[in-house]
């Protein structure tokens, strides 16, 4: 069966930006304009299409990244819209990783807010091509040339715009096209059309000289990339067709060397039609991004391997996201690369080797789904009962199998406790909380072994507010959350020997072992050694282990607070035994009891975990984060600069300081730090926190 639409006219993009940039109302407003919606749903109705959640329409935010298609001038476009909030920023790594193009959006208010600079630091790491949208030009305070600095510093992109806005704020009313050397006004009164009826006209003559001033530096950024046209416009060359600018101004954002900016008001309905034009005019098909690189498995395993954006070419797809649906089970949302997917085949996922049948596949717009029988080269479609397939895996034909690159997440950073309500409840919140944990890559779930607590982990605080939320509308599982309990350790810090006596008689065969320990601490991560001194047949050799194992139970509750005992050494000196009463049992019981004698006199002391932690933040919030790091008892380390415009702060920190940081370091910097923490050593507790530890 031919293709409907030649690969060249299709456009995968993605809608990014920081959390209320406007992102879903401009995903709205495209999909009245291309007719894929007959009315325009409202973020603060809880009415849009794209934002179909429960959690989404409560609280006006995008969660979960949803997927659409519509079709502009004669070209498919597949947008994904993803969420703008730090918690969610793994719904936009994953999205990414699959698109060919973005549109940037910006708050022409904010300019370059904290998350922008999070996706666009994403987007960079894997090449895409932007587009920026400068929105919400109505608005008090709106400054499109503030916005422009901002991107140029703290984005280091070669920002250039091709449209200048007439007016701003209140008097917002069109634009002047840099490319046309025309205005754009909008009829104010035509609602909801507003963006349908343009008034060609000149340029105003007030505006003239901006317009003249900015259209020579979208010349200038066009001739750093061109050199024929370099040589045209330095020997004075003026006049272009519009035609010739839009190829440069293509080119030139295909290789990244500029991003085409754009200006308009969203929700007024004015420029929407213009980004439209921009994408199917700028943004590169999957025809114009370099063909997919992976490698090959089996005798040649390890050797590179490409697949070209062909449908004649081998099946290669990647899976980016899991979705749980209460009604149809496990959907996979994948991007086919190369090759052409048919309902009913087999394909082969190497990363779980084993072949996947496809029985169903849909077409989705954002919760809603239409059956399609096939899937090509560039498609993003969802594929129904997967069994084996998660986010990053690969699918192939079996007969070429590949592996694509995969995608690396966030550790998660805050973590709370949570537990059943009811019995009821307690098998069922294990299986939900494994397909949520499917779903999702930053979130885990884990038990801690020492507290017997079921611990969940994930990127903020919000981030598992909704996953518990989710438990319960989705799920049908009522559970309790609470601050998990700190893995503190006790350790001895003097060293003493000690003989310990266990005789038992009760009649007949009783109980009978002595023994002589040194109990001594070690140096710090050294661990429990244990050291067997015995001479002249004290205790006869087949007794020395069950001597060792009582001590290593003992170790496991200290004897002053009852966290486990480490860097202990534990010598055997001496003992005594009975040749009818001493068994192995009597030996484990008595080295048990000589450990916990000895350990009283050792002045135990207590210890808690103490993380490495590193902060990247913008310079001038670093009094800020350093003052924040040692109110919670950090020890800095190192600072260092990276690049221009941050610094990383190194730093060590106990980790029932750390609780709720995450928040903390984002009130403190605007939500521009980002901070990454791992396990690093145990150290002992201060004696003035330690009086105030309910222990």
């Amino acid at each position: 069966m031919p293709r409907k639409t030649p690969l060249s006219r299709t456009r995968n993009i993605g809608i990014m930006a920081h959390i209320d940039a406007g992102k879903t109302t401009t995903t709205e407003r495209i999909l009245y304009y291309t007719g894929r919606t007959y009315k325009m749903g409202e973020v603060d109705d809880g009415a849009t299409e794209m934002d179909w959640m429960e959690q989404e329409r409560e609280r006006g935010i995008t969660i979960t990244s949803a997927s659409t298609q519509c079709f502009w001038r004669e070209h498919v476009i597949n947008i994904i819209d993803t969420p703008g909030h730090v918690d969610f920023t793994v719904e936009v790594e994953r999205s990414i990783r699959v698109l060919d193009g973005a549109v940037a959006l910006f708050c022409a208010v904010g300019g370059v807010e904290p998350q922008s600079e999070t996706v666009w630091r994403q987007a960079d790491r894997y090449g895409v091509p932007r587009l920026a949208f400068v929105n919400k030009m109505d608005r008090t305070g709106a400054d499109f040339f503030n916005c422009l600095t901002m991107m140029k510093l703290r984005l280091g992109c070669h920002a250039v715009p091709l449209q200048i806005p007439i007016g701003c704020e209140e008097s917002f009313r069109g634009v002047i096209d840099l490319v046309d050397m025309r205005a754009r006004i909008w009829d104010v009164d035509a609602g909801k059309d507003t963006d349908t009826q343009v008034r060609y006209c000149e340029i105003p003559e007030e505006l003239r000289q901006t317009a003249e001033e900015y259209r020579v530096k979208m010349l200038e950024a066009l001739a750093e990339y061109d050199e024929p046209f370099m040589e045209r416009y330095l020997n004075g060359a003026t006049s272009f067709s519009c035609e010739e600018l839009h190829k440069l101004i293509r080119n030139a954002t295909l290789a990244a060397h500029i991003t085409p900016v754009l200006c308009g008001a969203a929700f007024r309905n004015k420029g929407v039609r213009m980004l439209l034009d921009a994408v199917v005019e700028y943004l590169p098909s999957p025809v114009d991004v370099p063909a997919i690189k992976g490698l090959k498995i089996g005798k040649h395993k390890g050797e590179e391997d490409i697949r070209h954006p062909d449908d004649d070419e081998s099946f290669s797809a990647l899976a980016f996201k899991i979705m749980s649906d209460p009604h149809i089970g496990k959907l996979t949302y994948i991007r086919v690369y190369s090759g052409v997917l048919e309902s009913g085949s087999y394909v082969y996922n190497p990363n779980s080797d084993t072949n996947e049948r496809i029985n169903r596949m849909l077409l989705m717009h954002a919760n809603d789904r239409l059956q399609i029988d096939e899937a090509r080269t560039g498609d993003i479609v969802a594929l129904v009962g997967l069994k084996r397939t998660t986010t990053g895996h690969t699918l192939c034909d079996p007969d070429r199998p590949i592996v694509l690159e995969s995608m690396n997440f966030p550790e998660p950073v805050v973590s709370i406790a949570i537990e059943p309500k009811t019995k009821e409840d307690d098998d069922k919140l294990s299986k939900s909380l494994g397909r949520l944990a499917e779903e999702d890559p930053t979130f885990r779930v884990w038990t801690n072994p020492e507290t017997n607590q079921t611990v969940i982990s994930g990127m903020g605080e919000l981030h598992l507010e909704i996953l518990v939320d989710r438990l319960k509308r989705e799920f049908k599982v009522e559970a309790n959350i609470g601050r998990p309990q700190v893995a503190y350790r006790e350790t001895l810090t003097t060293s003493t020997e000690v003989t310990h006596r266990f005789i038992r008689q009760s009649g007949g065969r009783g109980q009978f072992a002595v023994v002589t320990l040194r109990v001594e601490p070690q140096e710090p991560g050294y661990g429990f050694s244990f050291v067997d001194k015995v001479v002249g047949g004290a205790i006869p050799r087949e007794y020395i282990p069950a001597v060792e194992t009582g001590v290593v139970e003992a170790l496991k509750t200290g004897v002053q607070w009852g966290y486990p005992v480490v860097d202990v050494k534990v010598t055997l000196l001496d003992g005594q035994f009975h040749t009818v009463d001493s068994s192995d049992l009597a030996f484990h019981i008595c080295g048990s009891m000589a450990f916990k004698d000895g350990a009283r006199k050792c002045h135990p002391k207590l210890l808690e975990p103490v993380m490495d932690i590193e902060v990247v933040t913008p310079s001038e919030y670093l009094g800020d984060v350093i003052g924040g790091l040692q109110q919670k008892r950090a020890s800095i380390r190192e600072i260092a600069a990276r690049g221009q415009t941050l610094q990383i702060v190194s730093a060590n920190v106990p980790l029932s300081e750390m609780f709720g940081y995450a928040t903390s370091l984002r009130s403190d910097t605007q939500g521009r730090a980002t901070y990454s923490m791992e396990f690093s050593h145990y150290a002992a507790v201060p004696e003035s926190v330690l009086a105030k530890l309910s222990l």
